[in-house]
């Protein structure tokens, strides 16, 4: 079964993911029933594509780590259904964008693996089997000021990054805390690790942004991501509201978790590293 989108591409066409961007778009329109909205008129006139944007579901194609169809997206109150980022794309299948916008061998194989992924109703992977992870979490509080800092007590680990980790048998979830949220505050964009992308500890999982600042979110543990939080591609303040549940980031399938313990803390010395942080920035 092919799938149906509004597609709002990059407007960058001075870049060769820009380009890219424009052919993915092409021929997602030529091969299924998709339509294109143009993000330059979009701007100026978005009253005939808010309609095709209300009747189908929205594919966001970025790309750059600028995002221009993101924010324009956001700005437009939009509710993305799925995103690509073409940059991170063409890094997982080893494609190196170069400066011309004449496209390549390399470019059109990944304009068509891109179609070929996008247009085709794939099996979701699972993202836990029921009662896996926990649900209701006691927390520790630490608390400074008006702030107020969570930390869930017991099954958790943490590196210093400020990331997490809960482990059941050799697969684990993984996101960001309580303190991470606070210091980014009203968080608006995530970008996910590609499934099935092999990842060590201390690589990068993924980035959330928001006004302030891009974060990007430091692994824990080693393994292969089987499964990714795809609600906050449309809902990324989940990581502000819920950080440990609902705000999850992604799933890994572990490889070497003995060896990656000595270099996450648990709880308690966690929660101390959290209130030196906390005292520090807040002094």
């Amino acid at each position: 079964m092919t799938k149906s989108y509004a597609i709002l591409p990059c407007n960058g066409l001075d870049k060769c993911a820009g380009c890219i961007t424009k052919e993915v778009a092409v021929k997602l329109a030529e091969n299924t029933e998709s339509e294109i909205i143009c993000p330059v008129l979009y701007r100026v006139a978005d009253a005939r594509y808010s309609k095709i944007a209300a009747e189908k579901p929205l594919l966001v194609l970025d790309g750059c780590a600028t995002r221009c169809a993101s924010k324009l997206a956001s700005e437009k109150g939009l509710r993305i259904s799925e995103k690509l980022n073409v940059t991170d794309e063409a890094k997982a299948n080893n494609v190196k964008l170069g400066s011309s916008l004449k496209l390549g061998t390399a470019e059109e194989e990944l304009v068509n693996n891109l179609v070929d992924k996008l247009s085709k109703e794939e099996e979701k992977a699972e993202i836990s089997e029921a009662g896996m992870f926990p649900v209701d979490l006691e927390y520790e509080t630490y608390q400074k000021d008006k702030f107020l800092f969570k930390v869930p007590k017991e099954g958790f680990y943490f590196n210093e990054n400020d990331s997490w980790v809960y482990v059941v048998g050799n697969k684990a979830r993984v996101g960001v805390t309580d303190y991470v949220q606070h210091s980014l505050s009203d968080i608006m964009f995530f970008t996910p690790p590609s499934v099935g992308n092999e990842v060590s500890q201390f690589d990068e999982v993924g980035t959330i942004e928001s006004g302030k600042a891009v974060y990007e979110v430091i692994s824990p543990v080693s393994g292969t991501i089987t499964a990714v939080n795809d609600t906050l591609s449309q809902k990324p303040e989940l990581i502000n509201e819920s950080p440990y549940e609902q705000g999850w980031i992604a799933e890994i399938e572990l490889s070497d978790f003995e060896n990656d313990k000595d270099f996450i803390c648990d709880f308690n010395e966690y929660f101390e590293i959290l209130k030196r942080k906390v005292d520090e920035f807040h002094v």
